[in-house]
């Protein structure tokens, strides 16, 4: 007798009370299994990056260090 068999029968055996219970148990396993499907899915393939690939990509404002107007009331 397979285990799928032998689950169906110990399901009929069973009040419905177990039944639910098993229902619960069985929804929570397959969740857990797509979950664990999903985060084993193999990544792209990065190369890593050189430095300097992103020059002239990034820049900051000249008044990056100045004082916030934001914060002003803190500063005094």
């Amino acid at each position: 007798m397979t285990p799928k068999e032998e689950l169906i029968q110990a399901i009929e055996r069973s009040p419905d009370g177990i039944v639910q219970e098993l229902l619960g148990v069985l929804k929570a396993l397959q969740a857990q299994q797509v979950t664990t499907e999903i985060a084993t899915e193999p990544l792209q393939k990065r190369h890593p990056a050189k430095a300097g690939s992103a020059k002239g990509r990034v820049w900051i404002s000249d008044d990056f260090d100045e004082p916030l107007e934001d914060f002003k009331e803190y500063m005094e």
